[in-house]
């Protein structure tokens, strides 16, 4: 009898799949495994702002959910080291104090953005390592390896109380990387004969077809370059790109040149690749950017940070020549190993339009002949591949927009190696059991705006508006002084106008003010709420009407 209760309380309890980021954005990728009174965390990503987030250094996804339920959440588990899986940590840390997750060269990432935010000494960081089992609650967790655009990234196998849920991370299907360590097939494969109750794959890519090629595949075009080029060589590609600043130490010592590391995040990867044995740099190979100059232009290259063209990067000064050793001359080639992030471009075109000023040989990826940068996301037959080794109860597409998620589901339907494909967005709440999943509700979820000066603010959506009225529409003060005894006006209003050609209308607007202090009684002049309000409805209708303009109007009273 006793069994059959446990047994129909099991078919009662469900596990919950709760995005939280990333799931209808590129970005902020952050998901909740949910069973029973255990949470566990996959991921805690960031987003950088669209332009029209004026004034907003990131975007990070809105905790509310996991901060509500934080006596629960047993652990954050990293798959891999990118902004997007990493950079929203000190946020949901400083929140709540749980365990790190990650393979060590994740973790060292970690560490740096943590040291920043003060909050490395009291975060507990644990090494995880593919094919090595681990416990969180009543989740058994194997990291499996993946290939991706950075090193030591793996994808997730939770065994849970119904069934195996495998969430891939960033992944593309790479068999002979730079650093020997492949993709892994074989444990994909394993868990796919054993059965698998849900696969949350990668959509990244989902729009191109066929295979996203290797790592390696860049280098002969690269190579070409280097052979080429008659004077300095400026190399710029993502600092997370292991892989391709490898690629890029391995051409210079072929071709007889010396390296110099230009740029903080450069940098920073570098030794850490370093420490870590992803990249073997010679002595001698590598000289300080202070003595540039003393190394021949044809003996030089120059790996600097700055490939999306971001104001203050070491490639985006060099392009304007202000950076206070990197200088580029008329005949140096400068090489963006990368793609341009949409919303990026004109940033990119602008450091390109500085350096063509310059004299400078530019080479982007532009599609023409030859690769100088792959992308670190598996194309729609890697995606089909992994499916079709997996095959899964339930398909979920994560990562990307929601044309994407709803793209990838059909993908995955075609195959016919799928029980059925399900899209969900971030704060819907997926409830699966053995026999079935279904949506069912939602949590709170959204976007929390980071204003990252000497304090974190979080920036309302409010004030968002205000900094784009103010953008677009101008600021009007209207200052006026009132007499506290009599409620008489004491002198002339004063108008200031900014941002908008409103110089010829400031007296007829002064007149409006005036017009307005008269209609008052003085019960109403002796209440500066109303006083102010109706100074602003009057100020609005006139310049509306005058310009066509919807400033922002700030009346200011003065007692006297």
């Amino acid at each position: 009898m006793g069994g059959s209760i446990s047994e129909d309380t099991m078919q009662s309890e469900k596990l919950k799949i709760i995005p939280l980021g990333g799931l209808g954005e590129f970005g902020m990728n952050c998901m909740a495994i949910r069973w029973k009174d255990d949470i566990l965390v996959i991921d805690a990503g960031l987003m950088f702002p669209e332009s029209e987030l004026l004034g907003v250094d990131v975007v990070v996804p809105d905790l509310s959910y996991l901060i509500e339920n934080k006596a629960h959440v047993r652990g954050i588990v990293l798959t891999h080291g990118h902004e997007d899986h990493i950079g929203g940590l000190p946020w949901m840390l400083q929140e709540i104090k749980v365990p790190v997750y990650g393979t060590e060269f994740t973790l060292a990432y970690v560490e740096g953005k943590l040291e920043e935010h003060h909050l490395l000494d009291e975060t507990e960081l644990i090494d995880i390592e593919p094919k090595r089992k681990f416990t969180i609650g009543p989740f058994i967790i194997e990291p499996i390896r993946v290939t991706h655009s950075l090193v030591d990234c793996v994808a997730l196998a939770i065994e849970t109380p119904v069934g195996v849920i495998i969430h891939t991370g960033d992944f593309k299907i790479d068999l002979s990387p730079p650093d020997g360590k492949p993709f892994d097939l074989h444990t994909f494969a394993e868990y796919g004969k054993r059965g698998v109750l849900a696969l949350l794959q990668d959509s990244t890519n989902v729009e191109r077809p066929g295979y996203t090629p290797s790592e390696w595949s860049v280098k002969p075009r690269l190579d070409e370059i280097v052979a080429r080029a008659q004077k300095r060589i400026f190399f710029s590609c993502f600092s997370s790109s292991i892989y391709r600043i490898r690629i890029a130490f391995e051409l210079a010592r072929a071709h007889g040149r010396k390296v110099a590391i230009v740029g903080r995040s450069m940098n920073e990867s570098t030794e850490v690749a370093q420490d870590f044995g992803y990249i073997d740099i010679p002595p001698g190979l590598v000289v300080q950017p202070g003595h540039m100059r003393d190394v021949p232009a044809d003996e030089l290259m120059v790996l600097i940070s700055g490939t999306q063209g971001e104001p203050m990067s070491a490639l985006s000064r060099a392009a304007v020549d202000s950076h206070k050793h990197a200088r580029i001359d008329a005949g140096d080639t400068v090489v963006l190993s990368s793609r341009i992030i949409p919303g990026n471009e004109k940033a990119i075109f602008r450091v390109i339009d500085h350096l063509a000023r310059r004299d400078a040989q530019v080479i982007y990826d532009d599609g023409s002949a030859g690769l100088i940068h792959v992308s670190g996301h598996g194309s729609q037959e890697e995606l089909r591949l992994l499916i079709n080794l997996v095959r899964p109860e339930y398909f979920i597409p994560v990562h990307g927009d929601y044309r994407y998620l709803r793209k990838h589901a059909r993908v995955a339907q075609e195959t016919g190696a799928i029980g059925s494909a399900i899209v969900i967005e971030d704060g819907d709440v997926l409830e699966l059991d053995k026999t079935q999943a279904r949506k069912n509700g939602k949590v709170t979820a959204g976007r929390v705006l980071i204003d990252s000066g000497s304090t974190i603010d979080v920036v309302e959506d409010l004030v968002i508006k205000d900094r784009r009225t103010l953008s677009e529409d101008g600021i009007v003060l209207a200052v006026v002084a009132i007499n506290l005894r009599t409620g008489s006006v004491e002198r002339q209003p004063e108008v200031i106008m900014r941002g908008f050609g409103g110089a010829d209308i400031a007296d007829a607007a002064r007149q409006v003010m005036l017009k307005t202090l008269e209609s008052l009684n003085a019960e109403e002049k002796s209440d500066y709420g109303v006083v102010k309000e109706k100074l602003r409805v009057d100020l609005k209708r006139f310049i509306q009407k005058a310009t066509g303009r919807r400033p922002m109007i700030l009346p200011v009273v003065m007692e006297i």
